[in-house]
């Protein structure tokens, strides 16, 4: 397997086929990063649950996708800040998505954490992905 450049974008495509594929889970390598946008997911009602299994010789995240009446609970997701092409915003232009349907996350001094969760603590920080 050949190293990636992005592998946030990986792991949040990985999320999008498994879900519109309709598989109950999926693996991916592990990084904090990567458990914290899970936890996130969690939080917010996208995925079932996660966790980290360290019997291999790398780590991986295990993550069992959310169906309601077999359709996925996560309908889509943007990648929006990526290695190449950083986006950060400010507290004033934390974006809606959909109009409060979605979430976007980002990454800020205070860890990951949501949109609304910036908002309330009043941070900005790097736009990573919309949600919804």
């Amino acid at each position: 397997m050949s190293a990636l450049s992005d592998p946030i974008s990986d792991f949040l495509t990985r999320l999008k086929n498994a879900s519109r594929a309709g598989k109950d889970d999926f693996r991916a390598p592990y990084s904090k990063m990567k458990g914290e946008i899970a936890r996130i997911l969690k939080e917010e009602g996208y995925i079932w649950s996660y966790e980290v299994d360290t019997t291999g010789k790398f780590p991986e995240i295990l993550v069992k996708a959310k169906y309601m009446d077999n359709t996925p609970a996560l309908t889509d997701l943007k990648r929006v800040s990526r290695p190449g092409l950083r986006r950060y915003v400010g507290v004033g232009d934390l974006p809606r998505v959909l109009g409060g349907l979605g979430i976007s996350i980002l990454s800020t001094s205070k860890g990951v954490m949501t949109g609304t969760q910036a908002r309330k603590q009043n941070i900005g920080g790097e736009l990573l992905a919309y949600v919804w």
